[in-house]
């Protein structure tokens, strides 16, 4: 088991890939630093070999296939996740590690939107984007995360080794971090100096194609986490549908005593029917989600006795 191992996923960095490993091995002398290269094009691979990496290959094209290989395959007391890119800066790398080694957190976020990334980034509709996943995921979860899509953060081994990776690609960090909400695990913050792409350099992330796949993300584990607030939300708008075109009905009842719309009253009982089903869905499984819990935090207690059985044989 590595004390600090430093994750780097690649694909086409060539550009910035050597000058990330000499800045993570300059701030942080005794980690071991894994490049996972996803199918590169260029001398990703090739430079970072010659940098000193450990590098290995991810077949399965995404960001999100990445780091779940890396997960499974490495061992670390805290693990540090940087881009390729050179977007950030490695000299607050220490700090963080710090953060997990010694105060128990469990994820340590990069923040940039509290720093330079307005300033620096070119991307208006990246702001845009930013902001509305952060605000969903504040709003729906009940946190105050103020970086959501940062690619620069620090893991505990419990984090990493209880993380179920879903997700494929960008949507990834969204995934991390309503992981850790949701699971009652201790999530710090240090700001960091965001630094725009050099000259050269091509950004993968697509801004609505991956945008679109982020919201359903925060859907579909808003859906899994809290299922009783979601299927609230579909009863209570199927309740309203149904209540809205029953009041037209109840008032030519209440005047002539006569149902002339039999039909419309009929999908309007539908209607309600399946709004108190969504409901009773949600208590369901909200239940189930508690006992989830339950079995999470079994998972973390063995875990932690799995890492002092290994640090006890080191010694």
């Amino acid at each position: 088991m590595d004390k600090i191992a430093v994750l780097i996923p690649c694909y086409n960095e060539e550009k910035t890939i050597g000058k990330v490993i000499a800045d993570a091995k300059a701030a942080l002398p005794e980690a071991t630093i894994y490049v996972y290269n996803n199918n590169s094009k260029d001398r990703t691979y090739e430079i970072a070999k010659e940098a000193g990496a450990v590098v290995r290959n991810e077949y399965m094209q995404g960001k999100g296939n990445v780091i779940r290989r890396m997960f499974r395959e490495i061992d670390a007391l805290v693990y540090v996740m940087v881009d390729g890119d050179d977007t950030y800066p490695m000299e607050a790398a220490p700090e963080m590690v710090e953060l997990v080694l010694n105060h128990n957190a469990d994820m340590v976020v990069g923040d940039r939107l509290s720093s330079t990334y307005y300033q620096e980034n070119k991307r208006p509709f990246h702001n845009f984007g930013n902001n509305l996943v952060r605000g969903s995921i504040n709003k729906l979860f009940g946190c105050n995360i103020r970086d959501i899509m940062t690619g620069f953060r620090a893991f505990s081994y419990e984090f990493v080794k209880t993380f179920p990776v879903l997700s494929k690609g960008f949507e990834i960090e969204t995934e991390m971090t309503i992981h850790a909400v949701y699971n009652n695990m201790q999530i710090d913050n240090v700001v960091i100096d965001y630094r725009d792409r050099p000259e050269g350099s091509v950004s993968k992330l697509n801004t609505y194609a991956d945008g679109f796949k982020v919201l359903k993300t925060i859907a579909r584990l808003y859906r899994s986490y809290k299922p009783f607030g979601f299927f609230s939300i579909i009863a209570a708008f199927l309740a309203l549908i149904s209540i809205i075109f029953f009041i037209p009905i109840l008032q030519e009842f209440w005047l002539t005593h006569t149902v002339p719309r039999f039909p419309t009253l009929i999908v309007c009982c539908f209607v309600m029917m399946a709004a108190a089903l969504s409901m009773f869905a949600g208590i369901i499984l909200s239940t189930l989600a508690i006992n989830n819990r339950r079995e999470f935090e079994m998972q973390l207690n063995m875990l932690q006795r799995h890492k002092e059985m290994d640090l006890a044989k080191k010694e």
